[in-house]
């Protein structure tokens, strides 16, 4: 059986990438285009994608929870951990991308 480490480890990072890259550059795109105030637009956005980044780390809305699904239906529990694990991870990605934004723009 593969480890599951490295798996995990690339889904956080994917998940912390689409929120400090899509967040960095939409706010680039809201100052060139409606010049909006960056750093507001930063905050705002990051939290908008939060929910995106999980789905883009966990690569599809439905597999993970297809998989958890044939997980309750066929008794595996291991696989149903998997992806509770994979869901974190992303989640953990996410989170602290818009914690760092956060935090080092001078949000509270």
């Amino acid at each position: 059986m593969p480890s599951i480490y490295p798996t995990l480890i690339t889904t956080f990072f994917i998940a912390l990438g689409v929120i400090l890259g899509g967040s960095t550059l939409g706010a680039l795109a809201a100052f060139l285009s409606t010049q909006q105030p960056p750093l507001y637009t930063i905050l705002e956005l990051a939290e908008k994608l939060k929910i995106w980044a999980l789905v883009t780390a966990l690569g599809g809305s439905f597999s993970a929870f297809k998989a958890i699904e044939v997980g309750f239906l066929s008794g595996q529990p291991a696989e149903i951990f998997k992806q509770l694990a994979l869901i974190t991870s992303a989640f953990a990605g996410a989170h602290l991308g818009y914690l760092l934004l956060k935090y080092s723009l001078g949000g509270n």
